[in-house]
């Protein structure tokens, strides 16, 4: 039975998805644009959108001048960095990507469809940040 069972496993091993999770969310907060599978864009969309409410959560935690706001705002960067592993990245993401969706309340991607991969008529998709 298949009750409750959650998440894709897309035809890999448990450290051979971790990996391509880790890669994936890293590609597509460095290019903010990513042509992937349809299943794989599915796949990251909600890690990516998890990490940009977190940023917004903690840059509005700490926007103020008092010690526990600026515990959340390290505690928010930490998660992050937990997840991405870059400084770089997460630098990006707390300084460009999370005041960009500042008041936006969700919704950070899309997904738009390009049509079958000619060698295996996978459906391909390109999964973007949205403009705002």
């Amino acid at each position: 039975m298949k009750h409750r069972v959650a998440g894709l496993k897309l035809g890999r091993s448990l450290t051979q998805r971790n990996g391509l999770r880790r890669t994936m969310l890293r590609q597509v907060l460095e290019h903010e644009r990513i042509q992937t599978t349809a299943a794989k864009a599915k796949f990251i969309r909600g890690e990516v959108e998890r990490l940009i409410t977190v940023a917004k959560r903690g840059l509005k935690a700490g926007a103020g001048e008092t010690p526990e706001a600026k515990a959340r705002l390290v505690h928010a960067r930490r998660m992050a960095a937990a997840k991405l592993e870059d400084a770089k990245l997460v630098k990006k993401l707390f300084d460009t990507i999370a005041p960009r969706y500042e008041k936006r309340p969700g919704g950070y991607t899309r997904i738009l469809k390009l049509g079958p991969r000619l060698g295996d008529a996978a459906e391909m998709v390109l999964l973007e940040m949205v403009e705002e």
